[in-house]
């Protein structure tokens, strides 16, 4: 079995309410926070399947179309590979907030599904993110959790870090 690192995308590999950019809606709104890039590599370095699980409700309401977060994810991709990183796989929910869909974080549905792909045991796998609804899909999934940043959640995570480069020269593998 593999061991997956899913992280969430806005706050924990991208800037998000930042003095550049609200939301990522458009490519051009995307910016790696710093460190992101090297992190991932040494996730991949380290042996693990990494993925993004991200909640895109701003498809849902009408901000952005699909085509338009296929475009963002193509260019984290190509930021990324500047780094000699690389995600394995990308999963999102286009759905409205509050819809009460079975993929949107907390719900697992989206790392679950990702782990029966990718045969990853999810036990020895890790959740990153900045929000509660991270942790929760973590926990909900059974995977560890790692709470980054320095927004006020309630979060009860296994692990908190600033940002994930100071988890990933932690992380053990």
């Amino acid at each position: 079995m593999n061991i997956g690192m899913f992280l969430d995308r806005d706050g924990v590999i991208n800037e998000v309410l930042s003095e550049r950019v609200k939301f990522v809606n458009h490519p051009g709104d995307f910016y790696l926070l710093d460190g992101a890039g090297e992190a991932i590599r040494l996730f991949n370095d380290k042996g693990f399947k990494v993925f993004v699980v991200t909640n895109q409700g701003g498809i849902g309401l009408g901000y952005m179309k699909e085509t338009e977060l296929g475009a963002i994810h193509q260019k984290m991709k190509e930021d990324l590979a500047s780094f000699e990183a690389r995600i394995d796989d990308i999963a999102y929910c286009p759905h409205k907030p509050h819809a009460k869909c079975f993929c949107r974080k907390p719900q697992p549905k989206m790392l679950e599904d990702l782990a029966h792909k990718y045969e990853i045991d999810l036990g020895k796998s890790y959740m990153v993110g900045d929000r509660t609804s991270d942790i929760e899909a973590g926990k909900a999934a059974g995977t560890k959790t790692v709470l980054i940043g320095d927004r006020k959640e309630t979060a009860k995570a296994d692990f908190y870090y600033t940002d994930l480069l100071s988890f990933a020269r932690d992380c053990p593998q």
